[in-house]
Parts: C-alpha cells; sequence; structure tokens
C-alpha cells in the first residue's frame, strides 16, 4: 500500500482499534489457479512474544486452510471512508484550484496463517466472537443456549484460522494535505450529509477522534 508520510498511520492502539471496529477482513492469499481474497471476521489476540495473532474460522470447504497453510497472507481491514467533493473546499472560491479524492482509513496486516482443527478451540474462538458482537442485544445469544448436538454438528463443518502477525501497517488519509480552512470547510460538508459514515470521516478530518 502506497502510503505518504502525512497519511501514515503507526500507533498500535489506533490501528488495533480499526481492527476491532470493524472486523471483517479481507485475507488475501496465493491458491493453485492464481491471488484469491476471502472476506472473514477476524479479531486480534496478544501474544506474549510477537506481534500477536488474528484469529477466525472458515467453511471446511472452504480451500484457504489447505492451500494456504504457511503462505505469508495479506489481510486488509477498512474503516471510515466518503467521497470528497472540489466543492467543499473552501479554496475553490479562491483559486478554483480543486479537484475530487476519497477520504478512507485502511490497515493491513502481513503474517503466516494456519490451520486449527481440534474442537476446542474453534468452540472457544466462536464464543469469544459470539460474546464480542452479541454484547449490544438486550439479551445477548451464547453458543451454549443451542443444543450442544448441534453446535458439535455446526463446528465439525469450520477449521479455525490463527495468523501470526509479522507486520502491521496503517493509511489514514483525511484531508492532511490541505490548508485548515479547506478541512473545517470539508468537515462541516460531511457532518451536513448526516450519515454515520459522514461524520465518522468528518470527526477524523477535523480532528476530534484518533480512533481511525
Amino acid at each position: 500500500m502506497y502510503i505518504p508520510p502525512h497519511f501514515q498511520e503507526q500507533r498500535e492502539e489506533v490501528l488495533l482499534g480499526l481492527i476491532a471496529k470493524n472486523p471483517l477482513s479481507a485475507i488475501v492469499w496465493q491458491s493453485p489457479d492464481g491471488t484469491v481474497a476471502d472476506h472473514i471476521p477476524l479479531s486480534f489476540k496478544k501474544s506474549e512474544l510477537g506481534n500477536g495473532y488474528l484469529i477466525g474460522h472458515v467453511a471446511r470447504n472452504n480451500p484457504l486452510w489447505q492451500h494456504a497453510a504457511n503462505q505469508e497472507v495479506l489481510v486488509i481491514f477498512q474503516g471510515a471512508n466518503a467521497y470528497i467533493s472540489p466543492n467543499w473546499y473552501a479554496t475553490k472560491q479562491e483559486t478554483g484550484k480543486v479537484v475530487p479524492t476519497w477520504n478512507y482509513v485502511a490497515v493491513h496486516v502481513y503474517g503466516k496463517i494456519r490451520a486449527i482443527e481440534d474442537a476446542n478451540w474453534i468452540f472457544q474462538q466462536i464464543s469469544t466472537l459470539t460474546s464480542l458482537h452479541e454484547q449490544s442485544q438486550t439479551k445477548p445469544w451464547k453458543v451454549t443456549d443451542a443444543p450442544s448436538d448441534y453446535i458439535d454438528r455446526m463446528i465439525s463443518a469450520i477449521v479455525g484460522i490463527e495468523i501470526e502477525i509479522t507486520n502491521i501497517i496503517g493509511k489514514s488519509k483525511m484531508s492532511q494535505n490541505q490548508v485548515t480552512h479547506n478541512q473545517q470547510s470539508v468537515g462541516t460538508a460531511l457532518n451536513n450529509l448526516g450519515s454515520e459514515m459522514a461524520k465518522s470521516v468528518a470527526d477524523l478530518v477535523l480532528g476530534k477522534s484518533e480512533h481511525i
């Protein structure tokens, strides 16, 4: 990923925060037939040594877990993004020297992937993932709410994956290359759109949020 210095994001807590907030990843790997991207929700797991792991699971019928084993894969996470109209720049009226662009944030993770078929490991992984994403429910669903024999059958149909992180890089392109009054006018225009995504981008452009 091309990252100009003014768009570079290196703070670990910010990068991991984006992963936690936007867990649906694209895992890019090499199959016997060429490059493949699989969209898989992943979560970060700390390790005593190294950079930690990304963990998740895939369908047993998905060839990723067999063909990508021990490959270095690229995992892409994307956060808030929005089209930026030239009409929003304050300097449009002054010089007319403006063009459209797209503001976005992204994290790229590189690592070695391995498959895990241990049923207990998979049970813990899906339990943790479910608990995390059920938090907003009035009565959160738990894996143990379903009949155990049914869960056993479901677990037999999936395979765990663990990606040992070797490198992580981030890019936050949020109008840092614009003068202050352009940033302010862009932020105002985004807020006026009214959508949650546009507001998230506005907060980043205006410096109201560091959590990409």
